[in-house]
């Protein structure tokens, strides 16, 4: 084997770029490169270890052998190790041997920026060049259409490993390309606009369901290949899907070879355990005040989106990023310098993140699970906010599933939790999740928690769901929750499939259709789902009957959308809610229908629009609501009024 070659990838500027931190395409500089050298084949390789006393790659090429081809240290103080090795190839695997200025300490490393690891347990990384030759272009060309604001945004969240497997053959999951036929076929069934995967790049460790990541740059090897997750999302593409991918920036493993103390030394995590350690997952926190970090944080967000065509960026626990103090006792964290909780450092890197995937793909969402009140998180960072398209709605989440669960006679004493969000609903563009944290860990299945008979339980999901996909903002909704399943989700087998045999469950999964295309096609509900114009109250306190009203409105000024949900098990036969104008009033949708297993007993069909002022409407109509159900009506304006309301 012929010995490393003086070579690189990077120029001047990119150094200078790497160390102020705005390089954010490093994954065309670092890892492995198949390429050729003076007309010689084999793979560059280049790996930050600024604290290192020297670098190796290690290999199968080289029986492991740590003093065979030994990196070369660039001059220029960047602390990128790197060389070209001959005749290394696609399909080889390696990792770094790094032994440290500190103390002497010796790591063997995966690579940072590898494209493909080994299949876990094993570890190593692997030299990979992928070759696929993508069919999405129609979709791309009309993405920016489909992941508006002002479109309709309902999102199937799925764990690869978990949504179906072969049970007949050793219960494996499905690969990336049998996913890319069953999957996808059934997401487009139900009628979803996107799907977001639970993180798909490299993890060790099972439990931790991908969000303690080892390889940011690889798609899990337990699937398949890359070309062949390239497969799912082109299919996906194929069928108007969006795809979002969960993305962990917060924290990573300390797995021996993963990216904690990586040459050494405090590399990509902070030194300070008071920032560096997160207590709750057991994991290390990345050094955000580092630029090199930073770097390669940005790079790999544009990384998914460029080499993978990924729609959207999920940001997994933002709240325990921005605050020095998360899940940290007094005395377990430092102030910052202006004396505050706030990570400042994680604040600009947000903004930074956020500006920089914008004005590369401004046709994509970054979307933060934020859980607390920090201000403007969905708002421009020209405008002083972090940037994000979207946040997650986590108040309005653990309100809706705590009135849910009550019991039915309880509910009109806590009238006020299921009105409540609308009270801070347009402080940010939201996205109402009932996601993976809400089925585990005891909390019961979403089904699990409806109170009641069977029959409650279902009429209860039903309304359930109605009320969410009326409610302003996108909509998430995590696997097996569409169908009722009964049971926790269970990472270690798939969806409890066979339920849909039941009358019960079948009826449910129609149900869940009807409603996301209800959703879907129809603008009042989505056109204005971020702004306050797109929606009314038409009765927030009717406590005593515990009937909600509201409607919803989009760009048509003579259309709007009159929703109405009640609580209770009691059917409302002569109910009168107030409307804004004189029109011809229709039901587009009822939870109790026969065909989702309700009652089928009070559809309503003739109904008269009067001029009897009402919940400070000055028009009015009687209607019929179903027990433990949602109405979901269209009113048009008449000629005259339409007339008056173009004006």
């Amino acid at each position: 084997m012929e010995k490393v070659i003086v070579h690189s990838l990077f120029t001047d500027f990119d150094i200078g770029l790497f160390k102020s931190g705005k390089h954010f395409r490093l994954h065309q500089k670092m890892g492995s490169h198949i390429c050729e050298v003076d007309g010689v084949a084999g793979t560059y390789f280049a790996v930050w270890a600024p604290s290192a006393a020297q670098v190796s790659v290690i290999g199968d090429f080289n029986g492991w052998d740590a003093k065979t081809h030994l990196l070369n240290v660039r001059w220029d103080a960047s602390g990128i190790w790197e060389g070209f090795i001959p005749k290394v190839q696609h399909g080889d695997t390696y990792k770094y041997h790094i032994t440290s200025n500190h103390q002497q300490i010796v790591t063997e490393k995966a690579d940072p920026f590898a494209r493909r690891a080994e299949h876990p347990p094993k570890t190593a990384s692997v030299v990979y060049q992928t070759n696929y030759k993508w069919q999405d272009a129609t979709w791309l060309k009309k993405r920016k259409k489909h992941n508006s604001l002002d479109a309709p945004y309902s999102v199937y969240e799925v764990h690869l490993g978990s949504w179906k497997r072969k049970t007949e053959e050793d219960n494996r999951s499905l690969s990336y390309s049998e996913l890319a036929v069953e999957l996808v076929s059934y997401v487009k069934k139900m009628k979803f606009t996107h799907v977001e995967f639970m993180p798909v790049m490299e993890y060790p460790y099972d439990p931790s369901w991908g969000y303690q990541v080892t390889g940011y740059f690889a798609p899990t090897s337990r699937f398949g290949y890359p070309e062949e997750f390239m497969t799912l999302v082109d299919a996906l593409h194929a069928n108007d899907i969006g795809v979002i991918l969960d993305w962990v920036p917060s924290h990573f493993p300390e797995d021996a070879h993963g990216l904690g103390n990586f040459d050494g030394t405090a590399c990509y995590e902070h030194p300070d355990r008071r920032k560096g350690y997160h207590p709750d997952w057991k994991s290390l926190i990345f050094n955000y005040e580092r630029n090199e970090v930073r770097s390669f944080l940005i790079s790999n967000a544009l990384y998914w989106l460029e080499h993978y065509h990924i729609d959207g960026l999920r940001v997994d626990a933002v709240a325990s990023m921005l605050y020095l103090d998360y899940s940290r006792e007094e005395g377990e964290w430092e102030p910052n310098d202006q004396g505050g909780r706030e990570n400042l450092a994680v604040i600009s890197f947000l903004k930074e993140l956020n500006q920089e995937v914008y004005a590369s793909y401004p046709d994509v969402q970054t979307i933060a699970e934020e859980s607390t009140s920090f201000p403007m998180v969905s708002k421009p960072v020209f405008a002083g906010g972090l940037g994000f398209g979207m946040k997650w709605m986590m108040g309005w989440m653990h309100d809706t599933l705590a009135y849910f669960k009550r019991d039915t006679v309880y509910r009109n004493y806590h009238h006020n939790e299921i009105s409540f969000s609308m009270t801070y609903g347009f402080t940010e563009n939201f996205m109402l999740p009932l996601s993976h944290d809400e089925v585990v860990y005891g909390k019961q299945s979403i089904l699990g928690r409806m109170p009641g008979d069977e029959w409650q339980r279902f009429a209860n999901l039903r309304l359930l769901y109605t009320y969410m996909y009326t409610h302003p903002g996108a909509k998430l909704l995590f696997m097996g929750s569409e169908f009722g399943q009964g049971t926790e989700w269970n990472f270690k087998s798939q969806l409890d499939w066979y339920v849909l045999q039941y009358d019960i469950h079948a009826s449910m999964q129609q149900a869940f259709i009807a409603i996301n295309e209800l959703y879907t096609t129809t603008p009042s509900l989505y056109q204005k789902q971020f702004d306050p114009e797109g929606f009314e109250w038409i009765a927030h306190d009717d406590a005593t009957n515990a009937v909600l009203s509201y409607l919803r409105k989009g760009d048509d000024a003579n259309t709007v959308v009159v929703c109405v949900f009640n609580m209770t098990p009691t059917p409302k036969v002569a109910y009168r809610i107030g409307v804004p104008f004189q029109g011809s009033l229709r039901e587009i949708f009822n939870s109790d229908a026969s065909a989702f297993a309700g009652t089928g007993d009070y559809h309503n069909k003739q109904m008269t629009v009067v001029a009897e002022p009402w919940n400070g409407k000055t028009h009015s109509a009687e209607i019929k609501i179903p027990p433990l159900a949602g109405v979901v009506f269209e009113l048009k304006a008449s000629a005259s009024q339409s007339k008056k309301l173009s004006k």
